[in-house]
Parts: structure tokens; C-alpha cells; sequence
């Protein structure tokens, strides 16, 4: 038996949505499984990550597909996984979702599908821990999730298709775990109300394609003024991202990569963004990314 699975990576927050909204993006990781005699998993790794994800079965990948088996009651054959990644690490672009989603779904086929999809989705928030970047990563598109109880309760939707992603990646990393620290325990009411009033803008502008309203609606302070101070040049990569032509502009994730959504001029926002970089000595790259509408595929 051997499949192949398709991995998108996504996009979390998208300003102000933080750990509820989520976009799957055209940016993958591949993965095949094969099963072999041997008992437990060996790996072959190039592209993102090559020298530094682990090779044996202390990989994400394989965890996840341990956890999902365990919750499925069964036994795991031994599996030879190859993977080619293409979504950066620790950069805000899903890339520990791709690993999370394709253990689950490897499990899932491996165990004669023992689990819906929804059901994978809630095996793959509980590794995660939150479902922001695991539901666009699985069923594609925009979605907008949160928790009840331990299930995830998930509404999904595709943006119109001229839409793009532009996403400028710096060269240093960023772990979801130091992002997350640096947040304050609480904030004001004015502050909440800012943020969720903005969050059901942006996404009832993604829905409906009125684009004019994402620059209002990816403002934020939940999150955006503390991980700014750990970005050099967020509010400017930020503003000028608007000013070559994009709709709106945000944090990706945790960060450090910070994408602008846009119609047009993607190549003069993306130049725009990491210019500014430049200027500070820091190397970054952007890519033209559109919107995944499948998520994540098997073969």
C-alpha cells in the first residue's frame, strides 16, 4: 500500500481573527507513505526542514499518526514516509498543521478509515491545540472555527478566486511558543471590542468579495502591538504594503511573516514589504500565493 498526500499551508489571525480564522494557501508540503515489514517509521526528508526535522519517529508527523491511531484503538503498520516541503518552519505559514494534518490523515487511510472528517479535525486540534491553522490546512479555503468542548465547530467558505496572498518571509524564525509569551493575560473591553468587531469584518469581506473593508478589517490589538516588537518594521512593512496597492495587510500566524491580501500590484507589494527589510540588513523573500480551495488531498 503505498498514497500521497497534499499539504497546504495557511495562514492564521488574518488580523484580528486570532486562533478562529484561518486560509488555506498554494503553498505545499508532499508527503508518501508506504508501508513496509519493519515496525515503527523511517523518513526521508528534502526541501524546508531537511537538516533540521527529526528522521525517525520523534517526527511531528509520526506523533500525530501515533495519537490518532491510539485514539482509534489500533496498531500502526511500520510506514516509510518521504517528504518534500516547500512551506517554511517557524515562519507563520502552518507548516507544524501540514505535519499534524498529514499524520492524521496517514493514520486515517492506514487504519481503514476509521474517521470522518470532522473527526480528524478535532484528532488534529488536540495536537495542535488550537484550530486556527489545522481547519484550512485539512478542508481548504477560509475558515473560521472555535472550540466547544473538545470538538471544533467549523463554518468554511471560498473567497473569490482573483484573490491573492502576498507573503513576505524574513530569514529569521519565529516559534509560535516565544509569539505567544510575549501576549498579555488580559486586555481592556475597548480593546475586545475593537478587535471582534474587525474580525467579523474581515470576514464578511473575504465571503463577499468587498476587498475595500480589509484594511479596516485586519486592524488588531490583540495581538499585533506585542508580537510587533519582536518584527523590525512591522508597522511600516504593513502600511506600505497598502500603499503599492493591497487591500489590507497583517501578521501571518505567530509571525514573522506578514502577508497582504491584494487583486493587483501583487509583485510591487511584495517588493514593497521586504525593501523595507532590506533597509534594516534583514534578508526576506515574498511569494504570490492564491487561495487553496481543496485542502488536504490524497492520492
Amino acid at each position: 500500500m503505498e498514497f500521497h498526500i497534499r499539504l497546504p499551508g495557511s495562514t492564521a489571525n488574518l488580523g484580528p481573527g486570532y486562533d478562529a480564522l484561518g486560509m488555506a494557501l498554494s503553498i505545499y508540503n508532499h508527503v508518501a507513505v508506504r508501508i513496509r515489514s519493519q515496525p515503527g517509521a523511517s523518513f526521508g526528508i528534502e526541501g524546508e526542514g531537511t537538516d533540521i526535522l527529526s528522521a525517525d519517529e520523534e517526527n511531528l508527523f509520526y506523533r500525530a499518526a501515533q495519537f490518532a491511531a491510539q485514539h482509534a484503538g489500533k496498531t500502526l503498520p511500520g510506514i516509510a514516509v518521504h517528504m518534500h516541503n516547500t512551506v517554511p518552519l517557524a515562519r507563520g505559514l502552518g507548516s507544524s498543521s501540514t505535519a499534524i494534518v498529514g499524520g492524521v490523515i496517514a493514520a486515517n487511510c492506514l487504519l481503514g478509515e476509521p474517521f470522518s472528517q470532522m473527526e480528524m479535525l478535532d484528532i488534529a486540534t488536540a495536537i495542535e491545540g488550537h484550530p486556527d491553522n489545522v481547519s484550512p490546512c485539512l478542508l481548504g479555503g477560509l475558515t473560521v472555527s472555535t472550540m466547544d468542548g473538545n470538538r471544533v465547530a467549523c463554518v468554511r467558505a471560498l473567497p473569490p478566486k482573483e484573490l491573492r496572498a502576498v507573503v513576505a518571509i524574513p530569514e529569521f524564525e519565529l516559534k509560535t511558543e516565544d509569539a505567544r509569551n510575549v501576549l498579555p493575560d488580559a486586555i481592556s473591553h475597548s480593546d475586545a471590542v475593537f478587535s471582534t468587531s474587525r474580525a467579523c469584518i474581515v470576514t464578511a469581506a473575504l465571503i463577499t468579495g468587498n476587498f475595500e473593508h480589509l484594511a479596516l478589517g485586519m486592524q488588531d490589538r490583540l495581538h499585533h502591538p506585542y508580537r510587533a516588537k519582536l518584527i523590525p518594521g512591522f508597522d511600516q512593512i504593513l502600511a506600505a504594503a497598502v500603499k503599492a496597492g493591497a487591500w489590507g495587510a497583517a501578521l501571518s500566524g505567530a509571525g514573522p511573516t506578514l502577508i497582504a491580501l491584494t487583486t493587483q500590484n501583487a509583485d510591487a507589494i511584495g517588493r514593497a514589504m521586504t525593501d523595507i527589510w532590506a533597509k534594516k540588513n534583514i534578508q526576506a523573500r515574498y511569494r504570490i500565493l492564491k487561495v487553496d480551495p481543496s485542502g488536504a488531498t490524497v492520492t
